[in-house]
């Protein structure tokens, strides 16, 4: 079935997609966007790989006919088969390429800490195996929205060994970066894998440092870059948050769009929530919280105060995110009347070091190494307080969920964060949140006391936080809004103001 004429054809490239295979914020807006996209009425596909944690009898896939042959320069030819299913709660195909060698592992990008050594054939392959798709279905995109290094590959094949392809030749290409720290950076051998010639191997293409770097050759070669905020956007085109492609990205800032991402408030909504003990609205939210703090210290371990300010973590524990800042601040917050729970697994020191908190201060601090859904649900509604202390952050989500839930977010200032929480003004009433500027773990230190003391002091405040923050929407229809702005303009570019108006009329 093709789209009316004024609808797009998009397919989405990508590494992870939630609920199937996830880590990171990625995977919640490869499992989001697209079908919000659907529901505008746009031709939406989803192409991942199947990994061994993507249950084929789960989530009822079916295997396509014929096999996928992935032309891998060098290497030769590869072929794969190719499962189809939907996103949750929609008709929007997604296709699972089945590759024993590359995908038939328990982790999607490492094990035991380390990246896979074959990372690179890995992920050029379902670049490539994205593009040959589209032969197998007949079906041509007029956009292909790629994310992160993982499909950075795809708006440079686009330009080079695919251009004349009948099927993708005319496809423009949206990159969005996720996350500028990780950029696929290989030996120069890779070249003779992506098989677009070594002339692309320079300084303003692919060459960084001696080596291949997908991303920044997507960077250079797609038609339109976005962010996944406005904040990351400007930050990223820095020293401080480029790492080393600053450069680059600036060079296309007039190409450089931030969106921030939307929740998914039929799983987030504190009315409606299966895992709270109590469910609430703006108008019952400190009945409920009392409940959910109950529930929560109960869980956890620690005694059931009411009378004293509980701060929740949900995260990976890695410096990224700050848990650095907290590990060097926590005993100083603990001997503020306050207790303390953090929830997730991440770097070991932080397993260990977290672990000797817990054993000395059980009565403040509580942890639970792992990630439990279930329990990040108990913690955004359970706390009086949220903490992210992140050296940067693209775009974020706890602290929207938080938002939601009246869990006012103590934040550092960057990125999403800056974008998405309003500083509490005493005076106005006005804010949702606790923010702080320098990355330091007295600055972290000094806003948690300013909440503390918020909290025993100031309940005319607190009630205005909460109130102000679950009136606040984040939804994926705006952004989904925004997106379609963007593949307007992307197929402008690709393929000229004159074909656009006779194909949409605009």
């Amino acid at each position: 079935m093709k789209p009316s004429p004024d609808k797009l054809s998009i397919l989405f490239s990508a590494s992870e997609a939630a609920p199937f295979a996830k880590e990171g914020g990625l995977g919640d807006v490869v499992g989001a966007l697209p079908k919000y996209l659907a529901r505008m009425g746009h031709d939406v596909r989803v192409v991942i790989p199947r990994y061994y944690a993507v249950n084929r009898e789960k989530y009822g896939l079916k295997l396509l006919p014929g096999t996928l042959v992935v032309p891998m320069g060098i290497i030769g030819r590869m072929y794969c088969g190719v499962y189809e299913g939907r996103l949750p709660g929609s008709d929007v195909p997604i296709y699972f390429l089945e590759h024993e060698q590359f995908y038939g592992r328990a982790g999607l990008y490492q094990q035991d800490g380390q990246g896979y050594p074959d990372n690179d054939n890995r992920f050029v392959f379902l670049s490539k195996a994205t593009l040959e798709l589209c032969k197998m279905l007949d079906w041509s995109p007029d956009v292909i929205h790629t994310h992160d290094w993982h499909t950075g590959a795809i708006p440079l094949l686009l330009n080079t060994s695919y251009l004349h392809d009948r099927y993708v030749g005319n496809s423009a290409s949206l990159l969005s970066i996720h996350n500028m720290q990780h950029q696929g950076n290989y030996y120069p051998g890779l070249m003779e894998v992506l098989g677009v010639g070594w002339k692309h191997f320079n300084y303003l293409e692919l060459e960084k440092d001696d080596q291949v770097n997908l991303l920044k050759g997507g960077i250079y070669h797609a038609t339109l870059l976005s962010t996944v905020s406005e904040g990351y956007a400007r930050e990223i085109q820095t020293a401080e948050y480029g790492w080393g492609l600053e450069g680059v990205v600036r060079d296309r800032a007039a190409d450089l769009y931030g969106i921030l991402n939307g929740v998914d408030y039929e799983e987030w909504d504190p009315a409606a929530d299966h895992c709270i003990a109590a469910t609430y609205t703006a108008r019952t939210v400190k009945k409920g919280k009392a409940a959910c703090k109950r529930d929560l210290q109960r869980r956890m371990g620690l005694p059931l105060r009411a009378d004293v300010p509980l701060f929740g973590v949900v995260s990976r524990m890695v410096r990224q995110k700050g848990t650095d800042l907290i590990a060097e601040a926590i005993h100083r917050i603990l001997e503020m009347d306050v207790q303390f729970v953090m929830v997730g697994n991440g770097e070991p020191w932080a397993h260990f070091f977290f672990g000797d908190v817990a054993a000395a201060h059980p009565d403040k601090f509580a942890c639970y190494i792992g990630y439990s859904e279930e329990l990040a649900h108990k913690v955004e509604a359970g706390a009086d307080f949220f903490v992210m202390p992140s050296s940067f952050e693209p775009c974020g989500l706890n602290q929207m969920y938080s938002l939601t839930y009246g869990t006012p977010p103590v934040v550092r200032a960057t990125g999403g964060l800056e974008d998405s929480v309003e500083n509490f003004d005493e005076e106005a009433l006005t804010g949702d949140g606790f923010k702080f500027h320098n990355h330091t773990a007295d600055a972290l230190f000094d806003t948690i006391g300013w909440a503390a003391w918020t909290f025993f002091n100031n309940p005319k405040g607190l009630a205005a936080l909460r109130k102000n923050g679950m009136k606040k929407r984040f939804t994926w229809e705006t952004a989904a809004l925004k997106y379609e702005e963007l593949y307007r303009l992307a197929v402008r570019r690709r393929r000229g103001e004159e074909y656009f108006r006779n194909r949409f009329g605009e």
